[in-house]
């Protein structure tokens, strides 16, 4: 029999499905607008390559996103019409698929949450005129008040949120190009301080790609809501590649226009940036990207409720959500999620091997959807711990030369998956396919 998780599973009929300049074009464009994507892209890479090799670098990891970590999942989602946590269960089996992909996306989730309410309390204090340090009375304030109240949304009003998502995307989009106005004349007088090109250019992947790889595994989501192959090409294309280079890449200008017409600047965050422009500009930009990180916010509750909910059901959906966002609240007030690249990579690390995996099963299977394999799929477990090695290598302690070799890390961590997948497999340690017939799924 196959598990609830699975046996109750419902695809997503054809009549529900929408074109993809409705659903997955908009939401994946919305993540990518938001503040946390752009925030830092600049630390570590545009000091060492300048902007032309950060911008060479933004397209390349924009195609790769689309290509090696989207194309596949979406794919399935729409040929199945069933979302991640289902077609899951063919990589990792209908036992391996509670923990893979099910319970890690709630995990990360808390961590996303972490970084939106550290961002959110940032960005309203300093748009209040008030001290934005973690650790400081005003700033936990601000966490707790919005991590809880964001929480409560995405439990009980995520439809509310999922209907103005879109217009809230439109609040970056228009401020991103006012900044990049405002400090455009001084781009071209900006040389990075060090001559490391090719480093720049591993770590804006490394960057790009740990960003998007829970967002891309959950293209299966975005997929099942497509009406065909078309609706997931050109949803992704416009909603990833083309969101990637326009809300990395206005950032990144603007931090070197900034370096460029004063260089003496201080920092090389977006913050930085938007706190140069002073006065009212400064003051109201800092509380308008912290109004449009409420979807981000609400989503990434509703993601890990879901999850939790749907792993563990003996235990409710507000339940599970306040207990995950409590611990995103303490790691936000503390300043741990202040880490936007390290978290990055620990993304791209964990869901980069599942993206291999999956595209890997897929192949195998004729570029289909295998079904549910009984118990656990070790080909998937042992293709999942051979890239997530890889992909925190840079963490181990190694000399910083190693950790530059290694990088981008999220890369390497999908090739391993994918490599180790199809060895495995082809070794026979994939189990045997649970026949839908078994369940009710379907």
């Amino acid at each position: 029999m196959l598990p609830d998780y699975i046996r109750k599973a419902r695809r997503n009929p054809a009549e529900n499905r929408a074109p993809w300049y409705k659903n997955t074009a908009p939401s994946y464009a919305g993540i990518f607008l938001w503040v946390a994507f752009y925030q830092a892209i600049a630390q570590g890479t545009l000091e060492r390559g300048g902007p032309w090799v950060c911008l060479a670098g933004l397209v390349v990891a924009a195609l790769a996103s689309f290509a090696l970590y989207y194309w596949v999942p979406a794919t399935l989602g729409m040929k199945t019409g069933y979302p991640l946590y289902v077609v899951g269960s063919s990589t990792f089996g209908t036992q391996g698929g509670y923990v893979m992909p099910g319970l890690l996306m709630g995990l990360l989730q808390v961590g996303w949450f972490s970084v939106s309410t550290f961002i959110a309390a940032r960005f309203i204090l300093s748009g209040l005129g008030r001290e934005a340090a973690p650790m400081t009375a005003g700033f936990a304030l601000a966490a707790v008040l919005w991590g809880y109240v964001m929480a409560y949304v995405g439990v009980k009003g995520i439809g509310y949120v999922a209907r103005m998502a879109t217009w809230l995307s439109i609040v970056p989009f228009v401020m991103i190009l006012i900044v990049f106005a405002k400090t455009a004349g001084g781009i071209a007088a900006y040389t990075p301080p060090r001559a490391e090109p090719a480093l720049a250019f591993a770590l804006i992947l490394q960057i790009v790609i740990g960003f998007f790889a829970t967002a891309g595994a959950a293209g299966a989501d975005f997929g099942m809501n497509s009406r065909d192959a078309r609706d997931v090409r050109l949803g992704g294309l416009v909603g990833i590649a083309a969101a990637i280079v326009y809300a990395g890449g206005l950032p990144l200008l603007s931090v070197a226009g900034a370096h460029g017409m004063n260089p003496g600047f201080p920092s090389y965050t977006y913050d930085a940036v938007l706190a140069s422009l002073g006065g009212f500009l400064a003051s109201s930009m800092f509380l308008l990207f912290a109004l449009a990180s409420i979807p981000s916010a609400c989503f990434c509750a509703f993601i890990a409720g879901n999850s939790f909910s749907t792993m563990i059901p003996s235990v409710s959906r507000m339940a599970s959500t306040m207990v995950a966002v409590t611990v995103a609240i303490a790691l936000a007030i503390t300043g741990v999620a202040e880490n936007l690249i390290g978290f990055f990579s620990i993304v791209g690390a964990s869901f980069g091997p599942i993206c291999g995996a999956m595209a890997a099963d897929y192949l195998l299977a004729g570029r289909k959807w295998a079904g549910p394999r009984r118990g656990i799929n070790w080909a998937g477990y042992g293709a999942w711990a051979v890239g997530f090695v890889v992909g925190i290598l840079p963490f181990l302690p190694l000399s910083e030369e190693a950790k530059n070799a290694v990088q981008p890390a999220a890369v390497y961590s999908l090739i391993a998956g994918f490599l180790v997948y199809w060895i495995l497999a082809k070794a026979g340690l994939e189990p045997e396919v649970v026949p839908v017939e078994e369940g009710s799924a379907g």
